[in-house]
């Protein structure tokens, strides 16, 4: 499956493989349910109406910033199939490649906004290793240790309460790479339910 948002989502396994997603930054996610069934509710009149499956994608999206280090929720919706939201990771302070650190200027408040076109070239066994590392141990605070807990307390709770629900395996992605992405990104979020009808995940 090859879904893309302006030709910019990758699926969990086509990851950058030169990038560490602990690295400080801001991203673009988008997580489905399986088989894109609409389990999180109906939009009438481009406002969602949340089922109490909805409720629970709500709820435990806030409480991942109490849960995780160093994380800033942004922009964030739920819609009938899918949710799309902006995670940003700040100063975690994790070593790259090379051994420096890497983190967002202390005066960036709003997003630490990267580009992954000022990466150093890096050898193949560069980024080999920081793909391997990535499916050997995704570490904590990385954005896929992140969305399974996220993914995983959704799921626990709804089959606690008695709710059929089961999401699609991996997420989507895409790095926020300048102010510009951002703001266009963060609009598509919050105009995403008035749109249903012209999404491409409606059905």
């Amino acid at each position: 499956m090859n879904n893309k948002f302006q030709n910019k989502y990758r699926t969990e396994s086509l990851r950058l493989q030169n990038w560490d997603y602990r690295w400080s930054s801001a991203y673009f996610l988008t997580i489905c349910t399986q088989n894109k069934e609409h389990y999180f509710g109906k939009i009438n009149n481009g406002k969602m109406q949340l089922s109490n499956i909805g409720i629970l994608a709500d709820v435990f999206w806030y409480e991942i910033k109490n849960h995780a280090k160093n994380v800033k929720l942004d922009s964030f919706v739920v819609m009938p199939n899918h949710i799309h939201g902006i995670l940003i990771l700040n100063d975690n302070n994790v070593n790259d490649i090379d051994g420096n650190i890497n983190g967002c200027d202390g005066g960036r408040d709003k997003a630490c906004l990267v580009s992954t076109m000022t990466i150093p070239l890096q050898s193949s066994q560069q980024k080999q290793n920081i793909g391997q590392k990535r499916f050997q141990n995704q570490g904590k605070n990385s954005v896929s240790s992140i969305i399974g807990s996220y993914k995983s307390a959704v799921t626990k709770h709804a089959n606690r309460l008695g709710f059929d629900f089961k999401w699609q395996s991996g997420f989507y992605d895409h790095i926020i790479r300048n102010d510009k992405s951002y703001k266009k990104i963060s609009n598509y979020i919050i105009n995403n339910q008035k749109n249903w009808k012209d999404d491409k995940f409606h059905n």
